[in-house]
């Protein structure tokens, strides 16, 4: 009767330990999975700071992932970095086991943000606008002491360029403007200083060759280039109504065009032979006659009539060409109403003569 229960025990025995080595083989993969989390290399890094850690070029770095391996490359360059040099420099500080992917090469990249010359120009340039006696900003010239390039700052550097300090002097057209940029990793803004010469400029019609005195000026002889307002004045002429005018004096390739450099062109030369037009209503005859003005459009001119040799005056109507307008009486019409109500004279020779009476003796 003891027996079967001695067997069962010894049975019990021998199940457990092989129950324990199933637990325990069960377990192992989940050791294992977490032991195998090797080293990583990523074969591209971006870094924002001024070095690359040990965590910015391999994943599962560990402890060891905010140790500084190498000083990050210039702001927004990319550098590269040969696979062997950086295994070695994470085996100086105990990282080994690292897969490598077959990656040659890591490129390591430093973010910035990057603000174009452009726009630096068209902020001080807004900053300047209508101060000191400045126009708008988009006819400002500016002329900066240093050179102007593109300018790159950290990453962190995420606010808008604020002007705080703006000064212009008009007497010598300096300016002196100072940005502040807001930072996120600190309460000190990032401050920028720029400083140079400020001119307002206006579009000018100028010359594109050399020109004399009653030159007639073809669009060809006009282009449009931006001058200092200082030096047009507020006589700039316009383009458009430059093309065909005629040039009161000569002038030099390059020269700006001002209004008073200007007349319309003459149609009508003097001692030039003319057609003479006497016009009116239903009348239209033509003689010829010889000018003895110049004279442009619609200007009024004296013209010798050479069959009648009067002078009479007429206006410059086209090239050649003087129109009289002759005036043309009106008919007057009487009715019979206007004769009853006109009022029959008694003036008579004899009202006008009276009687003569001789004096007594």
């Amino acid at each position: 009767m003891s027996f079967r229960p001695l067997l069962l025990a010894a049975a019990l025995v021998a199940a457990s330990p092989a129950a324990s080595l199933a637990a325990s083989i069960d377990a192992a993969p989940t050791w294992r999975t977490a032991a195998i989390e090797l080293p990583v290399l990523r074969p591209t890094v971006n870094v924002t700071g001024e070095v690359v850690r040990i965590g910015d070029v391999i994943d599962n770095a560990g402890a060891a992932a905010q140790i500084a391996i190498y000083r990050a490359p210039d702001l927004g360059t990319t550098g590269t970095l040969p696979t062997a040099q950086v295994i070695a420099a994470l085996r100086a500080h105990q990282v080994i086991g690292v897969d490598t992917k077959d990656i040659k090469e890591i490129a390591v990249t430093r973010l910035a943000r990057s603000i174009d010359a452009k726009a630096i120009q068209n902020g001080v340039a807004h900053a300047l606008e209508h101060r000191g006696g400045l126009g708008d900003a988009a006819n400002l010239s500016l002329t900066f002491d240093r050179d102007l390039q593109d300018l790159y700052l950290d990453a962190s550097n995420s606010g808008p360029m604020q002007p705080t300090a703006v000064r212009y002097e008009p007497h010598n057209g300096r300016f002196d403007v100072t940005f502040d940029i807001a930072n996120d990793n600190s309460s000190a803004p990032t401050r920028l200083r720029f400083t140079g010469t400020a001119i307002e400029t206006v579009e000018a019609a100028v010359l594109g060759r050399n020109v004399e005195r009653a030159d007639l000026l073809k669009s060809s002889d006009i282009i449009i280039e931006r001058r200092p307002k200082a030096e047009i004045g507020s006589d700039a002429a316009v383009r458009q109504s430059a093309i065909g005018m005629q040039m009161r004096r000569s002038m030099r390739a390059g020269q700006a065009l001002k209004a008073t450099d200007l007349v319309k062109p003459d149609f009508v030369q003097r001692d030039q032979s003319v057609t003479v037009i006497y016009q009116s209503s239903g009348l239209y005859l033509t003689t010829r006659g010889k000018a003895l003005d110049n004279g442009a459009e619609g200007d009024v001119v004296n013209v010798l009539n050479l069959q009648s040799k009067r002078t009479v005056n007429g206006v410059v109507t086209g090239r050649g060409q003087v129109t009289i307008q002759v005036a043309t009486p009106q008919p007057v019409v009487i009715t019979d109403t206007d004769v009853a109500q006109t009022p029959a004279s008694t003036s008579t020779f004899a009202d006008n003569n009276p009687p003569v009476t001789s004096k007594p003796e």
